[in-house]
């Protein structure tokens, strides 16, 4: 397969649908979201997260929803069981599908923000375990 840079919504999109079918199969993480979303509501969940990865990447206004209040949610339904090592199966992944499709800036950038997104996330739910 020829490497290209990530420059438009379709770019993100076939990132964002790529690894998300790579989530799905997962024995580490799988679980967090094949239970959490039903199947008739994943295309809109991939639109959603390719919002959410244009707006970070291209800066567009696209993107509504709490990220946070959502992980937490997830983590509470599975009992508080998230911890650091699904957050580092969760990069991984990511990287591993940036890697295999793409090249360039703009890779580069997912690759830090997913590691920034991951690192506050982690962090969030970790101090919603504490209160």
């Amino acid at each position: 397969m020829h490497k290209k840079e990530i420059q438009d919504r379709a770019d993100v999109f076939l990132l964002v649908s790529t690894f998300y079918e790579k989530i799905k199969r997962d024995e580490t993480i799988g679980e967090f979201f094949t239970k959490t979303i039903p199947e008739s509501e994943w295309d809109d969940h991939i639109e959603k997260l390719t919002d959410f990865w244009e707006t970070n990447l291209f800066f567009v206004r696209k993107f509504k929803g709490n990220p946070i209040k959502a992980h937490r949610d997830v983590d509470r339904n599975f009992n508080f069981k998230i911890g650091q090592e699904h957050f580092g199966q969760w990069l991984f992944l990511w990287f591993f599908t940036i890697d295999e499709l793409f090249i360039g800036e703009k890779a580069n950038q997912a690759k830090e923000r997913a590691r920034n997104i991951a690192s506050m996330l982690f962090f969030k739910l970790y101090d919603a375990k504490l209160k």
